[in-house]
């Protein structure tokens, strides 16, 4: 019988520690305000409407692996159901869908591009209409982030597209647009250059149809 203890000694303390030490995941212990440790901030995601005819429309975030809403604008509630014309006015009020939210860290840092503070703006502009932003979309980015990251000397900053976003964030929409752009920027600030990155290929965006453009930025 001693020997069938002491065997079983080692098993009963594995099993102690695998229940006892928690999982990481996006929702912040009981008794601490503090977000997880794998988890990231994606600020100030826009969502810009272009559709062809007006309609109404219901659009659902899904966070596949985790995550949660953290402010939005109409407010989210169940899903943001609204009315929204074609020059992309959501019920007479608003230019886009506002939202920010928390997601498990798995966004990609090895393609991308350091630039030097001073020239944040320029690169902007032409990488949002190379990968097929325009006019409003482009200008609220600049508006919004330029005069934000100024703490540093350079940035490096890494795309994330349709398909890693669609990974911890999806879009649903009661009618799915036949075109889609999502870009979120991992930006990273830094007073000593880095080692080079990987530069990304950009694949060409087609504004046509019903379409819908976002984006939003993970600052690290």
């Amino acid at each position: 019988m001693k020997t069938i203890k002491l065997l079983g000694f080692p098993f009963l303390f594995i099993m102690y520690l695998i229940i006892a030490v928690p999982f990481q995941s996006c929702e912040p212990d009981d008794d601490d305000n503090d977000e997880c440790d794998t988890c990231n901030m994606v600020y100030k995601p826009n969502i810009y409407l272009h559709p062809t005819e007006n309609m109404q429309l219901t659009v659902k975030l899904i966070f596949p692996i985790g995550g949660e809403i953290v402010t939005s604008i109409p407010e989210y509630g169940n899903g943001w159901n609204f009315t929204v014309d074609t020059n992309g006015l959501i019920d007479n009020t608003y230019s886009y869908l506002f939202y920010e939210s928390t997601q498990p860290d798995i966004w990609q840092r090895t393609h991308g591009w350091i630039i030097n503070a001073t020239g944040l703006e320029s690169f902007f502009r032409k990488n949002m209409a190379d990968y097929g932003f325009y006019g409003q979309e482009i200008d609220d980015f600049i508006d919004y982030w330029i005069h934000q990251l100024d703490d540093y000397k350079f940035y490096s900053i890494y795309p994330q597209t349709k398909e890693i976003i669609n990974d911890v964030i999806k879009l649903d929409f009661s009618k799915q647009p036949d075109n889609l752009l999502r870009l979120f920027y991992v930006i990273k600030g830094d007073n000593q250059l880095q080692n080079k990155l990987i530069t990304p290929t950009i694949d060409s965006f087609k504004r046509e149809r019903y379409y819908v453009t976002e984006w939003g930025v993970i600052l690290k």
